[in-house]
């Protein structure tokens, strides 16, 4: 006889901070599938709100948003929020991956990116 769990397993959260709707939906459509709870603020204050709500297990960071660089915002997310994960994303920015990981931020993934590349990241991070 098997003895089956009926625990309820509870999905990961992953928070995207990004302000170009686009971006955000192209992120939510390569998580497709994926057992996560995906959520999305445009905004630093929107996601500091955010957080202390429900902190995520991993933040999709964007660096330029209306409110402030998203290259700032790590250091306060990791003071904060030490076990939450920061893939800093970024396209124009090639050049703040340095700074990004030097804040804190655990990968930095360039614009443009792929399933794959994205997936992994995450994977990295989580497993």
């Amino acid at each position: 006889m098997t003895n089956t769990s009926t625990a309820v397993t509870h999905k990961q959260k992953l928070l995207i901070i990004e302000d170009e709707g686009e971006m955000c939906l192209l992120i939510n459509l390569l998580l497709d599938g994926r057992e996560m709870e995906i959520e999305h603020v445009k905004t630093i204050a929107d996601a500091v709100e955010f957080f202390q709500q429900h902190p995520p297990a991993v933040v999709l960071l964007d660096n330029r948003l209306p409110d402030g660089l998203g290259l700032d915002f790590i250091r306060f997310l990791k003071d904060k929020y030490p076990a939450t994960k920061i893939i800093m994303i970024s396209g124009m920015d090639a050049a703040a991956k340095d700074v990004a990981i030097e804040n804190g931020a655990d990968l930095f993934l360039e614009k443009p990116f792929t399933k794959s590349q994205l997936c992994q990241c995450i994977n990295t991070l989580l497993n």
